[in-house]
């Protein structure tokens, strides 16, 4: 299994969305080069305040660039670094992918999967309404989360658009994704 990186995206200060980058540097245990979320321990502002001393289980954040498409006909606009992404992805399932993968990116970059973002309110005053589309629940009232994916930074490597994704499954049995 394989897809692709469709964009790169990293800010230095606390903003909701980040720009698109030429390319990103990842750094193995601490995430993105410069980005305001690498760390050894939590950096997003909520964790900060639970317990600032937890392990950063969010170092990079991919998403899925289907999800654009699906809420474009929805009625919104929403595009790569909006929704506070480090890694757009083209061709992977990521919501679909167990705890514990491996993402080889590009020639050298591996993150290791370890959840599902867990959207904010946050998403609502970027696009009102727009919360509802990537959080909701299933058939069985399962609650649904969609925007994204959160990862670990284990092997250092430079990442771009255009480049290759390969999966790497964990052995048996997959845990499914869980929020972080």
């Amino acid at each position: 299994m394989s897809g692709s990186v469709t964009a790169v995206s990293s800010n230095s200060a606390y903003s909701f969305t980040k720009p698109n980058r030429n390319s990103i540097r990842l750094l193995a245990g601490l995430g993105v080069e410069g980005d305001v979320h690498a760390g050894v321990t939590v950096k997003h502002r909520s964790r900060v305040a639970q317990d600032p001393t937890r392990p950063n289980l969010r170092q990079v954040h991919l998403i899925h660039e289907e999800l654009f498409t699906e809420l474009r006909t929805a009625g919104f606009t929403v595009a790569p670094g909006d929704l506070g992404e480090n890694i757009t992805t083209r061709g992977i399932d990521l919501l679909g992918l167990p705890v514990g993968t491996l993402l080889r990116i590009g020639d050298e970059a591996v993150v290791e999967v370890t959840g599902l973002r867990n959207p904010c309110l946050q998403i609502d005053i970027f696009q009102e309404g727009l919360l509802k589309q990537v959080v909701g629940r299933d058939e069985a009232g399962n609650v649904v989360r969609k925007a994204g994916i959160m990862s670990v930074v284990t092997t250092d490597g430079t990442v771009r658009p255009g480049d290759t994704i390969e999966i790497e499954l964990p052995a048996r049995p997959h845990r499914p994704l869980e929020r972080v």
